[in-house]
């Protein structure tokens, strides 16, 4: 670099500092995506509920809200199907009926993703807490549940129509998926578990499946609406899938036990967030 006449180098022009500065501020905007694409991703493998890591992230970095879900949306659907390949070994052993579920997922994902685009959140976001704090207590008290009413024994017999009420219940579940998204892990688990499901990493599994339907409806026509940001998009998804791959393996060596206890704890860590943005 020249130096002046006293020997000291000239001060950066104006235009190259502003330059750097941008680089530098692009790269941690990158750094911050990935990141909280990548928590998002494991939380979803586990329980769902990684929405409310991307979503925020992407609200704080400056994208419009609605700009913000969908493309927190496209971006995590990628990592779902990481999870999916993650719980491969559970979904061999998992109940064909329950694949029945994917119809309502696809159905009301796509009509949550249509609402979104058309209709204002206030009213709904005051509800999504009690929705979900409702659900996370169903899950908390699975066992509690199953022994007074013997679900199980419920659960074997073919003409259950425990089912038929999980479709209608999946169903209301794809609308919310579409429409925001945070929390239909939870949701999903606690029906699993009235029907009888008792071994949570096979109600993991089935829960990644059906995610992937009820967000990749959605993602689909937020993709077609133009809604999508891609470049934050992009490094999201990689975040999403490296995080929805490592999940599962997690979730294995922490045991049946411990899954549970972090899946209701961020359950109401999610209603409460959910409550304090409402209000």
């Amino acid at each position: 670099m020249l130096k002046n006449s006293r020997g000291q180098r000239p001060a950066l022009l104006p235009s190259v500092r502003s330059k750097r500065q941008s680089i530098l501020a692009a790269r941690v905007h990158q750094l911050l995506v990935f990141g909280s694409a990548f928590g998002a991703g494991m939380i979803n493998s586990v329980a769902g509920g990684g929405t409310l890591l991307s979503f925020p992230a992407l609200i704080w970095l400056g994208v419009p809200s609605i700009a913000a879900n969908a493309t927190s949306t496209v971006a995590l659907w990628p990592g779902s199907l990481g999870s999916v390949w993650g719980y491969r070994r559970e979904l061999r052993d998992a109940e064909r009926s329950l694949w029945a579920l994917a119809v309502p997922s696809l159905a009301g994902g796509l009509l949550g993703a249509f609402l979104l685009s058309r209709t204002p959140a206030e009213i709904f976001d005051r509800l999504v807490p009690l929705l979900i704090f409702f659900a996370t207590c169903l899950l908390a008290a699975q066992e509690a549940i199953q022994r007074r009413f013997d679900l199980s024994a419920i659960h074997t017999n073919a003409r259950s129509p425990w089912l038929s009420w999980a479709m209608v219940f999946q169903a209301g579940v794809g609308v919310y998926g579409g429409y925001f998204g945070a929390g239909i892990g939870i949701l999903m688990l606690a029906a699993l578990s009235l029907m009888g499901h008792t071994d949570i990493h096979q109600m993991n599994a089935v829960k990644n499946v059906l995610a992937v339907c009820i967000n990749g409806i959605a993602a689909a026509y937020f993709v077609a609406s133009g809604l999508v940001i891609w470049q934050d998009a992009a490094v999201m998804a990689a975040g999403a899938v490296l995080g929805g791959v490592g999940g599962p393996s997690l979730a294995r060596r922490m045991g049946r036990v411990a899954v549970r206890r972090v899946i209701v704890a961020i359950g109401f860590g999610m209603a409460a967030a959910l409550l304090v943005r409402a209000l």
